[in-house]
Parts: C-alpha cells; sequence; structure tokens
C-alpha cells in the first residue's frame, strides 16, 4: 500500500489530529510521575466577547441603567456579592464560592491599544504579544518549550478540542487537542490505519510522506497512552450531559490520573451578543454555571481543590451602550473569574469599571492580562515567566 503526500494528508481525521500530538507522551507510558501536590491550570476561554458588565453588575451605578435601560439587570435579580455589586443570576454556584472564598474576581482587565476583531484580539491573548506585534507561538506553547529544555520528563498541555488553539502551539513543543480520548482511541486503532502503517517502507526522495507516517506511529502509541490513563481514576462523579460538562468531566479524569499535565483548556461560546443578548448569555451561563460546579464538587471530594486553579477569560467585553437590537457590540476591558482552593487574595480584587470615564463609550482597562499570565507561570507553575512572556509584568497577589 502506497501513498504520496497529497493521498496521506486525505486520509482521514487521525492525519489531522496528529499532527496535534507531540512525541514524548510515549516515554509516559507507566511512568507514575504525578503525587498530588502537582499544581494544574485549566483554563476556559468565553469565545466571542462575552458581556462582562452584566456578569459582574454595578447594580448602585446609574448609569449602568442609564445605558442599558433593557438590557440592564435589576439589583432584585443579581445575586449579591456586596453592597455595590452582583452576579449574574444564572451563577449561583459562582456564588456559592464566592462566599465560601475560592472565587477571585479581577476587573479591567485589558491591554494597551486593544483591537476589537474577534480573530486578532484573540491571538493577542493567545499569544501574550503586545497589539502592535503579530507572533507565531502561545504563551502556552513557550511554557512548553521552556520548560523542558535539556529534560527527559516535559510536562504536556491538552485542549479538549478537535483543533488546537494557537495559545497551545510553541517552537518546539504543542499541545494535544483531543475532544474525547476513547474516540480517538478507537480512530487511531481503525485496520486502515494500521494497515498503512504495516506496509510502508521509508522511500529516498519522500521525507514528507516518511515524517507523517512516523508523526502517525508516534500517535498511535500517544491516543492509547492519553485514552488508558482517562481510565485509570476514571471520575465517578455526576456532571452535566453538556458539551463543558463533558469536558471538564475528562479533565477531572485525567487530573486524578497519572498523567504528567500541567494544563488544560476548554472553550464555551459564542458569546457574541450583538443581538437578544439576554437569552444567549443565560444559557452559556446556566451551562458555565452546572459544569463548574460538579468540577469544583469532584475536585473538593478528591482532595485536589487546592491544587487547581481555573480561570477565565474573553478576547474582549462589550461596549457599555446597549445597542438597538438588545445587544451589545464589541468593546475591550473586562473581568476575570479566578477559581480554587489555593487563593491567598479572595472576593472583588480592584475596583468596578468606572463608567463615567470613558474611552469613546468603552471601559479602560487598568490590568494588563499579561500580568495575570506572568503571575500563574512564575507563582503556579514555577516557571521563567519573563522567558516566556519576552519581558517582565508586574505580579499580582492572587495566589
Amino acid at each position: 500500500m502506497h501513498f504520496n503526500r497529497k493521498q496521506f494528508i486525505q486520509a482521514g481525521s487521525l492525519a489531522t489530529a496528529s499532527l496535534m500530538l507531540p512525541k514524548f507522551l510515549k516515554a509516559f507510558e507507566g511512568s507514575g510521575l504525578v503525587l498530588p501536590g502537582n499544581k494544574v491550570i485549566v483554563i476556559l476561554q468565553l469565545s466571542g466577547g462575552n458581556d462582562g458588565l452584566n456578569t459582574v453588575i454595578p447594580y448602585r451605578n446609574d448609569l449602568y441603567y442609564k445605558a442599558r435601560p433593557r438590557l440592564g439587570i435589576t439589583r432584585d435579580k443579581a445575586l449579591t456579592l456586596t453592597d455595590e455589586t452582583g452576579l449574574h443570576p444564572a451563577l449561583p454556584a459562582f456564588k456559592e464560592l464566592y462566599d465560601d472564598g475560592s472565587l477571585s474576581i479581577l476587573n479591567n482587565v485589558g491591554y494597551p491599544n486593544p483591537d476589537r476583531s474577534h480573530f486578532r484580539s484573540m491571538d493577542i491573548w493567545h499569544t501574550a504579544s503586545q497589539s502592535t506585534e503579530y507572533w507565531n507561538q502561545g504563551w502556552l506553547g513557550r511554557y512548553l518549550d521552556a520548560q523542558c529544555q535539556g529534560c527527559d520528563k516535559p510536562t504536556q498541555a491538552i485542549e479538549i478540542d478537535d483543533v488546537l488553539s494557537l495559545a497551545l502551539k510553541g517552537e518546539q513543543v504543542k499541545g494535544i487537542a483531543v475532544k474525547d480520548p476513547r474516540r480517538l482511541y478507537g480512530t487511531a486503532n481503525e485496520k486502515f490505519f494500521r494497515e498503512v502503517l504495516k506496509n510502508h517502507k521509508d522511500e529516498t526522495g519522500e521525507q514528507p510522506v516518511d515524517y507523517l507516517y512516523k508523526t502517525m506511529a508516534e500517535t498511535l502509541s500517544s491516543a492509547d497512552y492519553i485514552f488508558q490513563q482517562s481510565r485509570l481514576h476514571p471520575t465517578n462523579a455526576e456532571y452535566p450531559k453538556t458539551d463543558l460538562g463533558n469536558s471538564l468531566k475528562i479533565i477531572a479524569s485525567l487530573i486524578f490520573s497519572e498523567i504528567n499535565t500541567k494544563v488544560y483548556y476548554v472553550s464555551l461560546g459564542s458569546f457574541d451578543t450583538h443581538i437578544n443578548q439576554d437569552g444567549q448569555q443565560q444559557r452559556l451561563f446556566t451551562e458555565m454555571n452546572d459544569a463548574v460546579k460538579a468540577f469544583v464538587k469532584d475536585l473538593k471530594q478528591q482532595h485536589r481543590f487546592e491544587d487547581v486553579l481555573l480561570f477565565t477569560f474573553s478576547e474582549f467585553g462589550r461596549r457599555v451602550e446597549q445597542n438597538a437590537s438588545a445587544g451589545t457590540d464589541h468593546g475591550t476591558a473586562n473581568n476575570m473569574f479566578l477559581i480554587s482552593g489555593g487563593l491567598k487574595q479572595k472576593g472583588i480584587l480592584n475596583a468596578m469599571p468606572d463608567l463615567a470615564d470613558l474611552n469613546e463609550g468603552d471601559l479602560k482597562y487598568n490590568v494588563d492580562f499579561k500580568n495575570v499570565y506572568a503571575t500563574v507561570l512564575k507563582k503556579w507553575l514555577n516557571a521563567d515567566d519573563q522567558l516566556i512572556l519576552n519581558r517582565k509584568f508586574d505580579y499580582l497577589n492572587f495566589i
């Protein structure tokens, strides 16, 4: 059986999936590397630009209701955090986390010269670049590159998706994109792929094809490894039967296993609420609330909540004023949720947005998101943040 490069790429889903899998997974088989105390981050990307003002609600601010006569969430509906501030009514589990000291809220997060394009702004968040810079490696990919220079036990990163985000692409090492370990395992073990590998012989002048065959062979081993690890200590906890619920259940099972993974990445969306925002945000927040509630309960029962930091981000917030379609348009600064049993600062960490001091109708940022990244890299992952981010940023005190 002989394939040229074009035929091979067209062969099926495994060819795509395999390019997202690093070479080093096989080295971990049976290694039993991970013990309780291994610090893990879980990043929840709120894709599409979540409206932060209707997430963390300034219900004592008249300017909020003046700008949003139809969209503003009234105080009696908001979930009270302080005398000034409440949460979206679809986030009761987040209020419980706030009340027990497991949730911090960081307001006014953004970056200089903000870009209102979904794609460009997401690239900036993924790469941790300045808005004037264009980088091809993500901040987590560079973390993978940096933490394993010369080591024999590299850390890996897993995204629960079919496509790997730029954030997890390094120069030398990439994260793993896998929506379902069982499905990847089943695909990898299809007879077709086994037969392709069995009959392949290296041929002069076919280096690209040889590379792809080699990648496929590594994928078969990696797919088996990830699947077996996900079954090693499967969580028996109940999770919502939603995409995010299923994803966090997979992540929990992997955290409880011996897989050497410090970074998990998952997305929820779309929060691009130009029209009829109320219903869309309510639906997405209900999914997020229920999935995160199950995940945190699971981590607590397995005594791992102190080792896990989950944080949310969105590529931008929305404009302060509602639009004519009962929605909001692309804005700038936003808030972030930080969830862990190991927080050192709890509650609302900084001032709410100043609605009397806007930049052409948009919120002004006063916390650069790269300060959050630097803090997580240095204080949680014990990594060289300046090397990874290419410059020094201020550390925050939430961990």
